[in-house]
């Protein structure tokens, strides 16, 4: 029988880490709750966790500064959590590489699913002997700390501007991103760029992804004013 993905919450309100931490063992996740930065150090230093689950405003030390602390040392996913909604503590998180950022009072179900969506896509689904990815397992694997996308196991050769566009993507499958927010989230003068880089961008990033499945329809797609990720993906 395989492990159950590990999943680490570290949250300082109790009573949000109970219901949270049943969401999750509902869904047959292995998870564990610390209340502190500190206590999150230990618990990753003792053995694997699979994603983390981490609150911004702890009592000993900022979520920001702890995840910048834990990143180059474990690759694991983050989704944060937090009592503020502005839109600069959304893109500050996503921009640090954060899987996920979930604003109080949230649903723990809907927390749970958010989990379970990004582990399938990040935790090694292998291959068959067909080479498909197995029933239900999106083929994207990313790792964070080489910067690297893997699709149906094969490494895609990206720049910078692609792998952090796929990445994006791949995080938030149906969400529609514009081409000026993508350039807000991405581009460090967005100013100084056309909006049609974009396009092109995302014309080399549908190549590449073809090349490996040229049977594969469009997975990303252009919807309105913007690009995202099939959502059966």
């Amino acid at each position: 029988m395989k492990n159950k993905p590990v999943v680490l919450l570290v949250e300082d309100e109790s009573s949000i880490a109970d219901t949270v931490l049943y969401a999750l063992r509902t869904d047959g996740l292995a998870a564990e709750w610390v209340a502190t930065g500190g206590e999150a150090l230990q618990c990753l230093q003792r053995g694997p966790v699979d994603l983390l689950i981490l609150d911004i405003g702890l009592p000993d030390v900022n979520g920001f500064d702890l995840y910048r602390e834990i990143r180059p040392h474990y690759g694991l996913p983050v989704i944060f959590l937090t009592a503020r909604a502005e839109e600069v503590d959304r893109v500050a998180g996503l921009e640090m590489g954060a899987d996920d950022y979930v604003v109080k009072p949230f649903s723990p179900r809907e927390l749970s699913a958010r989990v379970r969506t990004i582990l399938r896509r990040t935790r090694s689904p292998g291959t068959d002997q067909n080479g498909a990815a197995p029933s239900g397992r999106p083929p994207f694997v990313i790792d964070t700390n080489r910067r690297s996308i893997q699709f149906f196991g094969q490494s895609l050769e990206l720049s910078r501007y692609e792998y952090r566009i796929l990445e994006i993507l791949v995080a938030h499958p149906g969400w529609v991103y514009s081409r000026e927010r993508l350039m807000t989230l991405i581009w460090d003068d967005p100013e100084m760029s056309l909006e049609r880089t974009v396009d092109t961008h995302i014309k080399t990033l549908r190549a590449k992804l073809k090349a490996v499945r040229p049977g594969l329809e469009p997975i990303l797609t252009h919807r309105g004013t913007g690009y995202s990720l099939r959502e059966d993906w």
